[in-house]
């Protein structure tokens, strides 16, 4: 089965600068999930959601169809990565807890998962959705007019999703609460161009115009920032919930 692979040439710029998610997160997906044995992580990239459900979990399987994703994860006892799309796993049927796709479910024939994920998971388990979407900073319009105007056009079909907070994907099984929460970070310019750089929309730029426009990104955000100065960036974080 193909996939849109938009991550795996700069595999390890995602581990190293990509938010992370807060340990809430992980705790409402525990606690609402109807036992602990075993966790299914979607499009688990390089396990950053993987790893925080670990801690809550006896088991996780952590998936993701590209393999240079997978070999910049981190490792952990409990968790076993599995090079798979998907919309095609090797789980058991019926077999899991919880099953959450994190900042990855708009890439995938969202059809399909849901038929996947309605195998997969067993009676009352719990079914997740989490993403989260662009960022906000202080005294940042470079970044605003970069996201909106430089790479419109770039972002791979699928990004839609993100900017309308999953609303058009829907779980066919009832819903249930989820708590409003969003990623915060206080980071340097240069984590956050770090971040900007490992954009799908970013790659796909560079690969038609080439690295000019990202280059001047950079010197515009170098004139609204000083070197080794931390702002505080948000990340309002989307969870969608459902019962099996």
């Amino acid at each position: 089965m193909t996939f849109a692979d938009h991550f795996s040439g700069v595999a390890e710029q995602y581990a190293a600068y990509r938010p992370h998610y807060p340990p809430a997160v992980a705790e409402v997906l525990a606690a609402e999930a109807p036992r602990r044995q075993l966790a299914w992580d979607a499009g688990c990239g390089n396990g950053q959601l993987s790893v925080a459900l670990a801690r809550h979990f006896e088991r996780v399987i952590a998936t993701d169809p590209a393999r240079a994703q997978l070999d910049a994860a981190t490792p952990d006892p409990r968790i076993e990565y599995r090079c798979e799309p998907a919309e095609q796993s090797s789980l058991a049927a019926g077999s899991a807890d919880l099953t959450v796709a994190a900042q990855a479910a708009h890439w995938f024939d969202w059809p399909k998962y849901v038929a996947e994920v309605g195998r997969v998971a067993r009676a009352g388990a719990l079914v997740a959705l989490v993403g989260y979407g662009c960022l906000t900073v202080e005294d940042g319009s470079a970044i605003g007019h970069y996201y909106k105007v430089t790479t419109a056009g770039y972002w791979p079909k699928g990004r839609e999703h993100v900017d309308n907070r999953y609303r058009d994907l829907v779980w066919p099984w009832p819903e249930v609460a989820a708590p409003a929460m969003e990623i915060t970070a206080s980071w340097t310019r240069d984590e956050l161009l770090g971040y900007l750089g490992t954009w799908s929309a970013t790659q796909r730029l560079t690969a038609a115009k080439g690295p000019a426009p990202y280059r001047e990104l950079c010197e515009a955000v170098a004139r609204e920032w000083r070197d080794g100065e931390r702002r505080l960036l948000r990340w309002p974080v989307v969870i969608k919930l459902a019962r099996r």
